[in-house]
């Protein structure tokens, strides 16, 4: 303990015959409350103690206002809070409520070994908990900004930088909360090479309540993934989904979740540029679908020799195999609702069912010929596994065929985002050229009614 020693004048002792000064040393320890003052051994009997503290009138106590006890009280909860929590109450205050010096948005700032981002950016990445607490995480400015502006429900924010913030549209903020953290800790649980400093945490959007800014170019043009297991490729088919004007994009149960970062980052924000349900039952996407729908198949050709394609497509047209192992694109074990756990069998096994199997007979078609006439859906299967039977079964339903792309010899097949693409921006090509087509006589019509 520290201790100081100072010169100290004793009291006045008063005589009838004069006064007397009386000069001594003492040794005072500091100490916070009470005060004592030590005095020398052979004075041990004298101790002074500190006056009692003045007791103040009820009309002279000091008044707090109402917000100053406010204040007071969610300073100490803040702090209680934190101690439950294993947090020092330093750590707690650092994560109260502060303001920009711009004065334009208020945020939390994150105290030191703040778990929020790490649990939150853990659960959120786990597709059981996407599906089972309505959860979405959304990473970097644009993608975060086309959430926002088709109407998405934010929840939390975590940002390095106060300018990062300031390029969101802080107006569709007010109802989230804001977290300032370290830009090493977004480094350490981005999945980004050079991460951009802001990443966000959003309700699942239900893509019928999803303000669509693309709505009115779209076309009766609908595309179905049926098992695609792969993230870049079900990504790079929403893109193309997006940028060729599909009405809606339709994914059966097998398919990859169309939220996992993979495939956010490679459809580069079509999730909110056009409607996307997942996980859907083959009767739920009859339901999403017109009831004038043509439902086309994309076909990789397997089975048929492809270096006579060309010279004679009318043998290719006629080709009807009436086994699935002939089919070489058809998956031969009907969807189960359990896909992802399903296990397959051997070859020897599939063999045998080959053999009984008799799949629906559908016929084929080059992709540049005459077959989005009308309202179109357009089924893309994986590439391990390919199209599923009861993809099959809707295009003989619904008068459809099997659409190829050739290739030249020796090449097995295109991937299926690349096929998607040309055969999307195919099915828009004739549908556009239909619709001018009824626009010009339509137009013509109603000048000779004038005329």
């Amino acid at each position: 303990m520290a201790a100081c020693v100072r010169r100290v004048v004793n009291a006045v002792v008063t005589k009838t015959s004069g006064a007397v000064l009386e000069q001594k040393r003492y040794v005072r320890g500091l100490r916070r409350t009470p005060v004592r003052v030590l005095v020398p051994d052979h004075h041990t009997d004298k101790v002074i103690k500190p006056p009692p503290p003045q007791q103040l009138e009820p009309s002279q106590r000091p008044v707090r206002r109402r917000g100053e006890e406010t204040a007071e009280r969610r300073e100490n909860s803040e702090c209680v809070k934190a101690r439950s929590e294993g947090r020092s109450g330093s750590d707690a205050l650092r994560a109260v409520t502060e303001q920009d010096p711009m004065g334009a948005v208020r945020f939390e700032r994150a105290f030191p070994g703040d778990k929020r981002l790490a649990r939150l950016v853990s659960v959120a990445r786990s597709r059981t908990f996407r599906e089972h607490q309505g959860k979405i995480l959304l990473e970097g400015r644009r993608l975060i900004c086309d959430a926002l502006d088709a109407g998405a429900n934010p929840q939390m924010v975590f940002f390095s930088m106060v300018d990062r913030l300031r390029e969101l549209p802080l107006d569709k903020l007010k109802r989230a909360t804001l977290v300032k953290v370290k830009f090493e800790d977004i480094k350490i649980w981005s999945d980004l090479v050079a991460p951009q400093g802001v990443i966000a945490i959003f309700s699942r959007p239900d893509p019928s309540r999803l303000n669509f800014l693309n709505r009115g170019h779209s076309l009766p043009l609908s595309l179905i993934c049926d098992n695609i297991r792969d993230p870049g490729n079900l990504g790079t088919m929403l893109r193309c989904a997006a940028a060729a004007g599909c009405h809606n994009v339709l994914l059966t149960k097998g398919c990859v979740d169309a939220w996992e970062p993979k495939v956010l980052r490679a459809a580069m924000g079509a999730h909110f540029r056009l409607p996307i349900y997942p996980s859907l039952d083959w009767d739920d996407i009859e339901n999403h679908l017109p009831k004038s729908v043509t439902t086309h198949v994309a076909d990789s050709s397997c089975g048929i020799d492809r270096s006579r394609e060309m010279e004679d497509s009318e043998v290719i047209a006629s080709h009807k195999p009436s086994k699935a192992g002939e089919y070489g694109w058809v998956r031969t074990k009907p969807n189960r609702s359990n896909i992802r756990y399903e296990e397959y069998d051997s070859e020897s096994d599939s063999e045998s069912e080959n053999e009984g199997l008799s799949l629906p007979r559908v016929d084929t078609m080059l992709y540049h010929e005459r077959w989005a006439q009308s309202p179109t859906a357009l089924v893309i299967g994986g590439e391990t596994h390919g199209l599923s039977v009861e993809a099959v079964q809707l295009a003989e339903k619904t008068a459809g065929h099997r659409l190829f792309i050739p290739v030249v010899p020796d090449v097995d097949s295109l991937n299926s985002a690349m096929a998607a693409s040309i055969l999307l921006f195919e099915g828009r090509k004739q549908l556009l050229k239909i619709m001018q087509t009824s626009e010009k006589k339509r137009n013509s019509k109603v000048e000779r009614q004038f005329s």
